[in-house]
């Protein structure tokens, strides 16, 4: 039996979900439109003193010689393969391989056997990256037989299936490299969530950051239908049925009359695969319970860690995912009116129309792909979840305001997206809203005041990387540069020590480092200076816990930092800076001429 059809034995039909929190529904239901809101709910991000930085340190260069074609298999979701495209093009920057354009699997719960180039433009994604790495659409003839069916049927040398999770850049090349000199040509399977985030050349991390953020663009059938959404989005005519062909159809003249309307876009990650899997109790009663223990047992064998707890245990901690209700109610609290326009970015809501039924009491001008499409503009995209999914995560970069109901690789990817391009994005506080919902007695005043101060570092402020953590959903530092006034600030991670160039010219060999130590919310703590002479010996200021050492090659210097201190920030305008890095600690420095 497979998969998708054992999902059809246990329906929705048998119970109906009533809402869970209904004195807060009502309170919210109740609230007053905004009228002139003084909240910066709409306010776009300030510049927050970074931007993004991909390019290289030297100058993009392809080896003459490939040593063979690379090849990568990668299933899960659209976003899950997203990510493992860019490791793939890390992979063969480091191996000096050619890449194929990578084989996308067909996921067993959604069925999709979308490929590549049905997703992605693969002509641009080959011109972007031409002068970091070599790429082909298909491999040679003399390696045809290199097929997804061949390494099904038996053990093959060239393929390469003990790559361990998050593996480092040297397992590659000890690995892989043999393999690809033997047969000059090597697949690894699996390969998703094979390369790790830390320890690598910064040259490499930033190869890694052009790929999702440049070289992976929708085809254009996806874009048009996204730009298309937008436009109704912010252009609404007086109904959003699908039956009025005026609001699908608008001229230009129409729209030109209209005001731009604000939108936001919820990505409800709420499908039976996860509802099943948070073993939650969501309000449908004992059939729904039913269900989703046997659909549990039925794909992991009962080996779900958070079945061995209770659900006020599981809320408690802020571990299960917020229903359609819970986030309509918490949107309400933090000030949109039900005059918002939502954009509901989601796949298939388990629980159906009933689930949703809350959120749209609370926003009536929801929408969706679609009541905002016709049928003949979904017909390249519908029953195909990657292009579903494509088609949301290009509305959500386009929005004003973004949402992810849960955690996942969709919440991962868009939220590290709108980082790097410093959009607002509202991450919901789970840890704070478990224990709100779970409280019974909770006023609407006292629910929504802890909303709003609970989210109120949560709307897009940047948060710095830390080790082992994901370089797509913190792209920061890795990605992005500081900014102290117009004093450029450059981020090198993962101990990779990188040589600090432009100095100027110094006299008696002597220069100051001059820095600002900050705290983790990039606050100011205190500030430092040091100085170094020409033989390497420090002079050190108020602070004795960071030492700085000098070091000279071929006439120019290299600087490090090491301590217990997690980020130093230029002080001055005027200073040429250059960072390094060391012990997976982020550093950032100034140099400048010293007068003696």
């Amino acid at each position: 039996m497979l998969l998708s059809d054992y999902c059809e034995i246990y329906t929705e039909k048998d119970y109906t979900p009533k809402p869970r929190h209904l004195p807060l529904l009502k309170s919210a239901l109740e609230r007053e439109l905004a009228i002139d809101d003084p909240s910066d709910l709409w306010v776009p991000l300030a510049d927050q003193g970074w931007k993004p930085c991909i390019e290289p340190e030297n100058t993009p260069s392809i080896p003459e010689n490939s040593v063979g074609y690379l090849q990568v298999f990668l299933d899960g979701g659209l976003n899950q393969q997203r990510m493992g495209i860019c490791d793939a093009v890390a992979v063969a920057k480091i191996l000096n391989a050619t890449l194929v354009i990578p084989h996308l699997e067909v996921n067993p719960v959604w069925r999709d056997s979308s490929s590549f180039v049905d997703i992605f433009d693969v002509d641009h994604f080959i011109n972007v990256l031409k002068d970091d790495i070599s790429i082909v659409k298909e491999i040679p003839d003399e390696f045809s037989w290199s097929t997804r069916e061949y390494y099904s049927t038996a053990i093959r040398p060239t393929r390469i299936k003990t790559a361990p999770v998050h593996a480092s850049g040297n397992w590659y090349i000890e690995n892989v490299v043999p393999v690809l000199q033997s047969y000059g040509i090597a697949a690894i399977a699996p390969f998703s969530h094979r390369l790790t985030f830390d320890n690598l050349p910064m040259d490499i991390q930033r190869l890694r950051c052009k790929v999702n953020f440049q070289a992976l663009v929708f085809v254009p059938h996806i874009r048009e239908l996204g730009d298309a959404i937008v436009s109704r989005l912010r252009y609404p005519s007086g109904t959003s049925q699908v039956a009025a062909a005026d609001h699908l159809q608008q001229s230009p003249d129409v729209i030109n009359k209209q005001e731009a309307v604000r939108f936001v876009v919820v990505h409800l990650r709420f499908d039976k695969d996860m509802a099943a899997h948070s073993a939650c109790d969501f309000g449908g009663g004992k059939a729904e319970k039913l269900a989703l223990a046997k659909y549990r047992q039925m794909i992991w064998q009962g080996r779900v860690l958070n079945s061995q707890f209770t659900d006020e245990e599981l809320r408690s901690q802020g571990r299960c995912p917020l229903t359609p209700e819970e986030i309509g109610l918490l949107l309400a609290a933090l000030g949109f009116d039900n005059t918002t326009r939502l954009y509901l970015a989601s796949h298939k809501v388990y629980g159906g129309e009933a689930r949703i039924s809350t959120l749209r009491d609370l926003f009536p001008s929801m929408e969706d792909k679609k009541s905002l499409t016709s049928k003949e503009e979904r017909a390249k995209i519908n029953g195909k979840a990657s292009l579903l999914a494509a088609l949301d995560y290009y509305i959500g970069m386009h929005s004003d305001v973004f949402v992810s109901a849960s955690p996942g690789n969709m919440h991962n990817a868009v939220v590290g997206h709108r980082t790097f391009e410093n959009l607002k994005t509202i991450r919901p506080n789970m840890a704070l809203l478990g224990p709100l919902f779970l409280n019974k007695n909770i006023t609407w005043e006292d629910f929504r005041q802890a909303a709003v101060e609970g989210h109120q570092s949560r709307q897009g402020q940047l948060r710095l990387r830390k080790p082992k953590q994901s370089i797509y959903t913190y792209p920061s530092p890795d990605y992005n540069i500081g900014v102290h006034g117009s004093q450029e600030m450059a981020s090198v991670g993962n101990g990779f020590i990188r040589r600090v160039t432009n100095i100027g010219k110094m006299k008696d060999d002597n220069f100051n480092l001059w820095g600002i130590l900050l705290n983790d919310r990039m606050e100011t703590v205190k500030d430092y200076r040091y100085r170094c002479d020409g033989s390497g010996k420090i002079t050190q200021g108020q602070q004795r816990q960071v030492t700085l050492r000098c070091i000279y090659e071929q006439g120019e210097i290299i600087g490090y930092l090491t301590g217990s201190y997690e980020c130093l920030k230029t002080m001055r305008p005027n200073m040429v800076f250059r960072a390094v890095v060391l012990e997976q600690k982020h550093y950032f420095g100034g140099f400048s001429s010293s007068s003696g």
